[in-house]
Order: structure tokens, then sequence, then C-alpha cells
């Protein structure tokens, strides 16, 4: 039986509960048949499964504690081992335990003998692990110092768009990678923008990330989205911080913001939808030519649409403590479409709502539906 279909010990003492009821009530002929059974499931010999079917079934304590196999020599070896390595974990320390030990020695920061180094030779890795979990640190690892941020980065302040906003024109901006498995030469990537207030959403394919190519795809978005731009916020990503990008940005007058290192959470609406109007869509299959651009930006035109007229989205719109302070309480609004949802706000003028209306009293969901399906 291969190792990864074989059954580890509480499923082993599982299946002989079952058996044993079957066992007990047998006769001579079908509880050979049982055994023989349970020799093939179990790996246990005969012998072993008769004291089991007369016995409780369960797993017993051990009475007697298995004594330490390695000793003080082996705990000061791995310190020191662990220390050269800057305190990695165990699974990437095991297989380098005895050729450091060996290097160690050579630089006498080490004493290596014969029965040290068969020792570091056959220890496990889950004894590693163990002989390191109770050694702790005597010294903290190296300062990871993060990268530190461009010119363009620093004129952009670091804050998120509160879920509150109430105004639409709030952006929150994400490059989705369409590579596959290999990040190697050009492909195409996906920009895209979703309104916090509304939750209005716009695609664009793009071939590449160059500067021209990012503000082309902006451009383009923008040129869709029916409402005021005041804000886009971004990552840390060094496609948006570029010379040529902050002349447009600075040209299309709207206020700049971007997350903080790491905390993906900052543009959690536009992540959430990345996975729902992104991924689940188009997949993870690698995309790097131009007709594979054209044709993906015909599906975004007709998704964005059908997101926007047809698929109700819940927004949030309280947040309050628990009586016992433990939890958070969330409320939300009725679902209601991004085109709806905007329609609703009082700072909207009238020839933009009407023009809106016209476009959904056109739309045919199934149609759309088909379209893209």
């Amino acid at each position: 039986m291969p190792a990864e279909e074989q059954l580890d010990i509480n499923e082993r003492y599982k299946v002989l509960r079952l058996y044993r009821a079957q066992y007990s009530q047998a006769k001579r002929a079908r509880r050979s048949q049982i055994l023989d059974e349970l020799e093939q499931l179990t790996g246990l010999d005969r012998k072993t499964l008769i004291r089991h079917m007369h016995g409780p079934c369960v797993r017993q304590r051990r009475r007697k504690q298995r004594g330490r196999t390695y000793g003080g020599l082996v705990d000061d070896a791995l310190r020191l081992i662990a220390e050269a390595h800057d305190f990695i974990c165990a699974e990437r320390l095991h297989p380098n335990l005895l050729a450091m030990a060996r290097h160690l020695a050579a630089h006498h920061e080490l004493t290596l003998s014969v029965e040290l180094e068969a020792q570091l030779a056959q220890i496990s890795l889950s004894s590693v692990r163990r002989i390191l979990q109770r050694l702790g640190r005597d010294e903290p690892r190296l300062k990871r110092r993060a990268g530190k941020a461009t010119a363009y980065q620093q004129a952009v302040p670091m804050r998120r768009i509160s879920w509150a906003e109430q105004e639409p024109g709030h952006l929150e901006v994400d490059l989705v990678h369409h590579c596959g498995r290999e990040t190697s030469g050009e492909y195409v990537y996906t920009l895209h923008l979703v309104d916090v207030t509304t939750g209005w959403s716009e695609a664009v394919a793009v071939l590449g990330r160059s500067a021209l190519v990012m503000e082309d795809g902006f451009r383009r978005a923008l040129s869709r989205l029916p409402f005021v731009v005041h804000e886009i916020h971004t990552d840390n990503g060094s496609e948006f911080f570029t010379a040529h990008l902050a002349r447009f940005f600075e040209q299309l007058q709207a206020q700049r913001s971007r997350s903080r290192p790491y905390r993906k959470n900052d543009a959690r609406m536009v992540e959430q939808r990345n996975g729902d109007l992104i991924r689940s869509y188009i997949g993870h299959e690698r995309l790097d030519t131009a007709a594979q651009t054209n044709q993906l930006n015909r599906v975004y035109e007709l998704l964005s649409r059908y997101h926007n007229y047809a698929q109700p989205c819940l927004r949030l719109e309280s947040k309050t403590l628990s009586a016992d302070g433990a939890r958070v309480q969330r409320t939300f609004s009725a679902a209601q479409t991004p085109f709806e949802r905007l329609t609703a706000l009082a700072g909207i003028a009238d020839e933009p709502r009407q023009q809106l209306a016209q476009q959904w009293a056109a739309t045919n969901p199934r149609q759309l539906r088909r379209q893209f399906g």
C-alpha cells in the first residue's frame, strides 16, 4: 500500500472497533477471514490483531516514557548551527545540519567528534523541531529592513478609503497578473478599478506594464466611469509610481493614496472583486499576445456592464461592538446593483442619471451572460 494511502493510528483503531463486533459473533472460518482483511488494511501482524479483537481497541498511554536519545552535545551543536543560519525553520535547517557542522568545525566554531557527527547524520526532522522549540533563541534574528520607498511613493500618503465613504469617485486600483506558472517575459495584466461607495467596477487588459501602457489603461478605464474621480488608491507596485504616471495623475487632479506595505486588506474592495470578477471568469492561464489582450478587453466591456447593471451587491452600513465587547456586529444594506446605488445618490446630476437609465433599459442581462458565458 502506498505511504499516502496508509491508515494513521487513529484510523487504524477505528477500523479495529468496527470489525470487533463482527469478530466476537463470528465462527472460526469467518474470524480467519476478518483477520486476513485486517492484515491487509492495517498492516498489523495476526497475533497483534487477535489481541486487539479481545481488547478495548483504544489507544493506551505509554507506561514508561521514552528517554532522550540526544544529549547536551547535540543541543549545543543545534544551537550553534541554528544561529549560523539565522534561526531558520527546522525544515530548512535539517538537510544542511551535517554540512554546516563540518563547516563550523573547520572554522573552529564547533568541536565535532565522531559520535556527534553520527548523531547529526541520523537525527530526524521532528527531533530537530522539538529541540529547537525547547532551546529557544539566545540572540534575536537579524533585523529585516523593509525596502526603501521611492521618491514618488513618499509623495503619496498611506491610508485606507473608509468603508463608510458616501461620495462616489474614490477608487481602489489593482493590477492582476495573467502569467500562468511562469513570470518571465511580457504578458497580459488586468487593470482593475472598483468604486468603494457604489461598487462600480471597470477592468482593462494591458500587455506589459510600461508607463505608456499603464497610462493608456487608466485613460480607457476612467473614460467609462459615469462619475467624477476624486481619489485613486493603489498598492505600492512600481508600475504605479513612475514620473510619467505622476504627471498623468497631476493632470487628472485626483487625490492619490497608497496601501501600507504588505497590507493587502487596505484595498479590500478591489482585492475581493479580483477573485469574483477576474479570476472566476478569466482563470489563471497565461495570456501573452496582443490578440488575447484585445479579446480580453471585449470580454471586459460586456462583463463590466453585466456586473454594474445586473449584479446586486451588499454594502456595509454599520459596525458596532457586541455587548460583551468580544466581537464586531456588522449590518449590511439591502442588495443593490452598482447602477441602482449610484442613481440613488443625491449628488448625481439629472443628465448622467438619465443616460444610465437609458443604458440599463437597453441592456438584456441574459443576452450579456450568453455573450461572455
